[in-house]
This record gives structure tokens, sequence and C-alpha cells, in this order.
């Protein structure tokens, strides 16, 4: 009993496909009527998915400057594509947030999580008939890696001191330090892994489906791949994803039937989709929240009592009532969600206040205050409508906050990163260690608020090899008052994901990590008939 139990939980994991977990069953002696007694969800899944369709997916998040790279993908069309059909990383998180073997078949560490090492499965091949091996898994994991790599993914790979190659299917990972997430680290979607020589540009990698057409910014076209190492993934025959950036003609997309699935739902008229005939609304409560990011080494948000005034300045309880409709929780200036391991809970929660702002401008010198915050829905969906109303709050303050519209072509590319002080959306990571290298460490590349606290830089080291629980809890929370109360960005909340589908489209649980199922929808999904 106890070994149908271990090889049900490598089904679940995705360590075993269901016709191995059916082969080695039949060997184990296991009758396979009793087999959904014991394996609830493999037998849903051998009930519900059946091949066959061309699924449509409407996507928000879409720039004519997309590209198949990786390393440096940045909004849904291109995640959605890149890692939700056409790649795939050495792990991936499940339903229930957990990290699980992908392209790996096992892994292991040393007891101070210093040393991890991870085999990989055989039989993989690229789109192009190659054999995967720990020479691409090495080259893939280098391309994030050293001072000349522009990836997003540099900061959590920076940790690594070497990676070895043991066999053709085996890869030793030595860190820096200890690392007790180091699984989690390798299921980012930018680690997907590309063929030695390749930087992912030619749309070859080892998913689900092939790349037949790409248009940047506009729409692309994958087919199902013959050779693809599951059968428990990948239904569909064709994947169309179609770029709708506009939230009105992407919801009658919809409702017209000509997309089957569409993301980023607007919120103001959600309940009205919810009844139209033939649809569902997909909710996903995870880590995304919602941001205005400061360059602290501008002036003048350079002075912490700036930030911190700006801070005070937001109403967050009205934008959770009015811009997001509910569909999202009050934030408190800093990026872990109450879903994450060491959420601080103790934190006391900030609120508007336009005396303590009015406190904190007088702090800087300041009797009035205006500044200008650029915004574009491509931000997040109502970026605008929430500058308009932090405008208001703010202006109560004694802060003038001008809101300067920009296009939502570009935005990626040409505001953020760039403007001293704009919008911006967080999927969010399923630990803690992996949203702050990214976001918040002093050398990361996506450190969009310039933000540098060498507290918080030691504690970034110290907490992601500690294996005492405890002790790493107490570092994480005070990681995270350091950003609420020092750092450069406002996090006014954390919202839910929102998509809507046909009801055609089947699915079991989906992943809360990224929109869409962990953007994992067109290798999960199916049609029901």
């Amino acid at each position: 009993m106890n070994k149908l139990r271990d090889l049900d939980l490598q089904y679940q994991q995705g360590r075993i496909s269901r016709r191995e977990f059916m082969r080695r069953a039949m060997l184990m002696g296991a009758a396979l009527s009793v087999a959904p007694a014991f394996f609830p969800l493999g037998a849903k899944a051998a009930e519900g998915p059946r091949k066959g369709g061309r699924l449509r997916m409407g996507i928000a998040g879409a720039s004519t400057t997309d590209t198949l790279v990786p390393a440096v993908m940045t909004d849904m069309m291109m995640e959605v594509l890149v890692c939700g059909q056409l790649g795939s990383s050495l792990m991936e998180l499940d339903n229930e947030g957990r990290a699980v073997p992908e392209l790996a078949e096992s892994y292991e560490s040393s007891p101070d999580a210093k040393t991890w090492i991870f085999r990989l499965r055989k039989g993989v091949t690229f789109h192009n008939g190659k054999t995967m091996t720990a020479d691409d898994v090495i080259h893939s994991i280098n391309l994030h890696r050293g001072d000349k790599s522009k990836s997003v993914a540099k900061a959590i790979v920076s940790p690594i001191q070497k990676i070895v190659k043991e066999d053709p299917y085996t890869v030793r990972f030595e860190m820096v330090s200890p690392n007790a997430d180091f699984p989690y680290i390798l299921s980012d979607y930018h680690l997907i892994i590309v063929p030695e020589g390749s930087d992912g540009s030619d749309g070859i990698f080892t998913g689900g489906y092939t790349l037949k057409s790409f248009e940047p910014g506009v729409r692309s076209v994958a087919v199902r791949n013959p050779n693809y190492f599951r059968d428990d993934r990948a239904w569909f025959d064709e994947v169309e994803t179609i770029a709708i950036n506009d939230t009105n003609a992407r919801t009658n997309a919809l409702k017209t039937g000509q997309v089957d699935v569409i993301n980023r739902c607007e919120l103001k008229t959600v309940r009205f989709l919810e009844r139209v005939p033939g649809i569902q609304i997909i909710k996903q409560e995870g880590y995304k929240h919602y941001t205005f990011v400061m360059h602290t080494d501008k002036a003048p948000y350079n002075d912490n009592n700036v930030r911190m005034a700006l801070k005070y300045a937001v109403d967050r309880e009205q934008l959770v009532k009015t811009v997001f409709r509910g569909y999202a929780v009050v934030g408190n200036d800093h990026p872990i969600s109450t879903g994450n391991r060491y959420h601080a809970d103790d934190l006391p929660q900030r609120t508007y206040d336009s005396d303590k702002a009015k406190y904190y401008l007088k702090k800087a010198g300041l009797d009035r205050l205006k500044v200008a915050l650029n915004v574009a829905d491509a931000a997040f969906l109502g970026a605008v409508d929430a500058g308009v109303l932090f405008r208001e709050s703010a202006a109560r303050a004694g802060i003038d906050v001008e809101v300067a519209r920009v296009p939502n072509d570009g935005y990626w590319s040409n505001v953020w990163l760039k403007q001293p002080f704009c919008a911006c959306y967080w999927g969010g990571r399923p630990t803690e260690d992996m949203m702050f290298s990214t976001a918040y460490a002093g050398d990361s590349a996506w450190n969009d608020s310039h933000w540098k606290n060498k507290r918080f830089n030691e504690l970034l080291v110290t907490a992601r090899g500690e294996l005492d629980e405890n002790k790493r809890k107490n570092q994480y929370g005070e990681m995270q008052r350091l950003v609420r109360d020092d750092g450069g960005t406002v996090v006014p909340v954390f919202g839910m994901d929102v998509a809507a589908a046909s009801k055609k489209i089947g699915f079991n649980k989906p992943a809360v990590n990224w929109e869409l199922d962990g953007m994992r929808a067109p290798q999960r999904w199916w049609f029901k008939s």
C-alpha cells in the first residue's frame, strides 16, 4: 500500500507520466479498478482531459517589443507563450505551490543545503530533435549568470558558485552559501531550458507545443509537439494566442466566441460577465501585487521622508473598493503576501493618514510637494484610475501628484525602470528569497526602485541559508520591515487574478503563482467536449 501511495505522489508531482504510473502499478499487482480510490486526482485527469481542438487565447500584456528570449520576458503574452506552451524548466510549481520536478527527474541536497544534485529526465528532445542533456541545462542556466548577462533572473541565480556536469544526465549545483529554497528558483519562468548554443530566440524548446508562427505584439500559433516527454499535458491540437490589450475588446471577443479564454477581466463589469451563458470566471488568489515605485537615487525620492509621505498619502481601502471592486486586499508596502510562508503578520498595517504625510513632508523640509506619476493600464488593469485616486488622496496631504498617462505599447521597455516614479505590477514569487532577490537586492537588474540597504542585503544572504525555521522567520520579518519603512516602493494592494473562459474549457485546481494556472493553461487545460 505504501508503495502505491509513493507511486501516486510521484505521479501527482509530475515526476512520472500517467502511462508510467499505470505500468508500474500493474507491475506491483495493483488492480486498476481500485486505482480511483487511491488516486483521485489521477482518476479525474484520466476522465476529463481529451486531445483535440484549437484553443484561442485573448491575452493582455503584449507589446511590439516582445521577444522569445526567456531571459528578458516581462509580461503575459510572452510568458503564456514561452512558458505555458513552448518551454519547460527543471522544476515547476504545482497547484499547491510546491516545487516539483519537470525536466528534472529527481533531486537531492547536502545536509547544509549548499550542494544540490539534479538528475534529468532521459529521452527528452528539443523541438529540433536534439536530445536534452546536462550540457544544455548548464548552458541554459549560465545564460543568466555572469557580469555581461542582461537576464531578469540574474539576481536569483547569482548564489550559484559552480555548475558541474557529473554525467550526461546529472548536474551538480554548488552554492556560494546555503540555499534552502533552491528547487523553487529553478522553477522560475525565465530559466527555460534551451539547446546548447541558443538563447531561445529561435523558439526551440522542449515544451508541449512547437512554434508555427509568431508576430510580436500581435499573434502566435503553436501546434502540439508529437515528441513531448509527457502524455498528461498539451491536450489541444493548436493554440492561437492573440494580443488584445484593450479590456473591452478582449471581453467582447470572449462573449462573441472569437476566443475561448481571456486574462485580466475588467473588474468593474466582471459580475455582468459572470451572468453570460457559457462563460465561467476563474479567480486566483496568489502573490500578485500592484506598486507605485520611486527611484531612491533621484530627488526628491532620495529622501526617505518624502517616500514615507507618499506611502501615507495612498488611500488603500478606497483603492480596494473602487478600482479593484473588492478583488484585492490592502498591502503594507512590502511584497510578501499572506500566502507566503514567512509573511510578517505582526507588522502594523499602514493606512491613509494625511497628517502623517504632512509630518514627513515637514521632516523633509517641505510644505508642499509636486511629483509626476507615469501610468498606463499596461502596468496593471486600473493603473490609470488608481493614479487618479492617489492624486486625490495625496492632495489632502499637500502633495500634488501629476498623473502622466503614457502609451500602453512599449510601457515595459520605455517607462518602467526608466521613469523615476511609475506604476508597476509584480506577479510575486512563491518564496521570500525569490521575491526579494529579484526586485529588492542591491545588485538586481530588476531592482526598480534602485534601493540599496546594507542591512537588508546582509539578511538576504543569511536568511537564504538559515535552516532554523524560527530564525528564518525573524530574518524575513525584519526584511519586510526594512522594505516597508525605508524602501522606495508603495505596495497599496495585493490583487486577485481574474480570468474568464468558455465553459467548454476543463481544468483542475489552478496554480496561483501566476495568471492562468501559473501560465500553464495551454498545457494543463482541455476542451471537455
